[in-house]
């Protein structure tokens, strides 16, 4: 893909229609250029407006074969002030519309959803909290599906059923941790043709107490006599070997029939032995699924929620900074989150190299066939 026919990519035409916040004489620079200059910029590894100007600066005379830029690159004020002001919906509505051109979900695909704070974007002089978000992650894609807001006054139980509304999953599996275990959500979930697998915690006591009542009872006679599938993995690194098992049982062998639970077809416990450094460590968690006797697809949600940690918070931190940025103003924190989230979804879609995402970033900035290689992936799939 050659510099020219950079704009001639569908996948800009998602972000060219953005309404401009801007109103007056102060629309010097045309928003679709400002977008992706930082879009581009972000990729080769600027994380803050100062990064992306000088980034700008640098590749002006590259950036003018298919930008038309006639007041040159913007500063880093005026890319602050325009992601500030910029609707974080209609980003993120370009978003979700652009993942789903290049993102693929097939039946049976494991959806996590889970929140992140992004420590450093409070504003205490303006009382603004640290912004909190709830993510869709297409574990198998290794792609951000959505995310949405945390309002300061609410919490995740509010925002999680407006996510799942912007998410098209049906036939896929959404696991959720414990603060998602509530009947509204798994209402919410079925009625998008999706299953469940929730993990239960506290919050939901009596249910919590119900389920681990049924498995000590199941355990004490080694499970003789009570319906159950059952599954088991070991996995050993860095001299640690971790042994998971997995149980799951018919609802209705731990649960009263009024339990109130939409399509609650299983009851499941995990439990996770560790050995490191001569120490045994065990841990029981509980969950509730609308999966049927199907165990292995159990084991294989249950795990992949686990890896939203890795795959995609602790990716955010240590490969984009997000803990450490201090952009905070107004909406300027959030489209600044979805901006790193698009280009998290591109480096994903390259297999070309086999390199960690923080070395494909500097690549993309040291070699401009492959950057052109990227951004050509950002194209619909056909």
């Amino acid at each position: 893909m050659g510099e020219t026919s950079l704009m001639d990519n569908k996948w800009l035409e998602r972000f060219s229609i953005i309404s401009d916040p801007r109103t007056g004489n102060r629309k010097v620079h045309k928003l679709i250029d400002i977008i992706t200059i930082a879009i581009i910029a972000t990729l080769c590894g600027e994380d803050d407006w100062v990064g992306i100007e000088e980034f700008g600066l640098a590749r002006e005379e590259w950036f003018r074969k298919f930008l038309e830029l006639p007041h040159g690159i913007p500063s880093h004020d005026t890319f602050g002030r325009v992601f500030s002001l910029l609707s974080p919906e209609a980003f993120e509505q370009a978003f979700m519309a652009w993942t789903q051109d290049i993102c693929r979900l097939t039946k049976g695909t494991i959806i996590a959803i889970d929140g992140k704070t992004l420590r450093r974007s409070h504003d205490q002089p303006n009382g603004q909290k640290p912004l909190h978000l709830v993510s869709a992650w297409a574990s198998e894609n290794g792609m951000v599906l959505a995310q949405r807001k945390v309002d300061e006054k609410s919490n995740e139980i509010v925002a999680i059923p407006k996510l799942l509304d912007d998410l098209m999953i049906k036939g896929c599996v959404v696991t959720i941790d414990a603060i998602g275990c509530q009947k509204e959500i798994v209402h919410k979930i079925r009625e998008k043709q999706a299953d469940y697998v929730i993990a239960v915690k506290g919050n939901q006591k009596t249910l919590h107490d119900d389920i681990r009542a049924f498995f000590d009872d199941a355990r004490s006679v080694e499970f003789r006599d009570i319906p159950h599938t059952y599954a088991k993995t070991v996995e050993k690194g860095h001299g640690r070997v971790e042994i998971r098992r997995y149980w799951l049982s018919p609802a209705t062998c731990a649960l009263l029939p009024d339990h109130g639970w939409c399509d609650l077809n299983g009851v499941g416990m995990v439990e996770a032995e560790r050995h490191l450094d001569g120490k045994v460590t065990v841990e029981r968690r509980y969950y509730i699924t609308s999966l049927a006797d199907n165990i292995h697809e159990f084991a294989r949600a249950v795990r992949a929620h686990w890896g939203i940690e890795n795959g995609l918070h602790w990716v955010l931190d240590m490969t984009f900074r997000e803990d450490e940025l201090r952009i905070r103003k107004q909406n300027a924190a959030q489209n600044a989150a979805i901006l790193r989230r698009l280009v998290l979804n591109l480096l994903k879609q390259d297999q070309s190299v086999k390199k960690s995402l923080r070395l494909k970033r500097k690549r993309c900035s040291w070699n401009d066939d492959y950057l052109f290689h990227v951004l050509s992936l950002a194209n619909p799939k056909v």
